[in-house]
């Protein structure tokens, strides 16, 4: 899958391992490089399996989550133009194959 970064900070978070130990920790750190593997590994949305990936809803609706560690998440969007969309006007996550990293942390907290 392609992977594109919403900003520096971000792009710098997932790219710098030094970068991401210093503000997630080592663990989380750990995650994150594991969990971008899978993205680039993954073909679709719909072809992740670990970080227990999940749209999410409400203010955070078009975008997907993955776990990470110590409550943080990786969030993304499809990155498409236009989107794929099912014809209920949801997003189809099994077409989407170009994503950008939106948020990485604790939303709930």
């Amino acid at each position: 899958m392609e992977i594109k970064f919403k900003d520096k900070k971000i792009r710098d978070l997932c790219e710098r391992q030094a970068t991401a130990q210093r503000k997630l920790g080592v663990a989380c750190a750990r995650k994150l490089r594991a969990r971008l593997s899978d993205l680039e590994a993954a073909d679709q949305v719909s072809n992740l399996l670990a970080g227990n990936p999940h749209p999410l809803k409400s203010d955070r609706a078009g975008q997907f989550a993955l776990y990470l560690a110590g409550g943080r998440r990786l969030v993304f969007a499809p990155a498409h133009d236009p989107c794929p969309i099912h014809e209920d006007g949801g997003i189809d996550w099994s077409r989407v194959t170009i994503i950008c990293i939106e948020y990485i942390g604790n939303y709930h907290g």
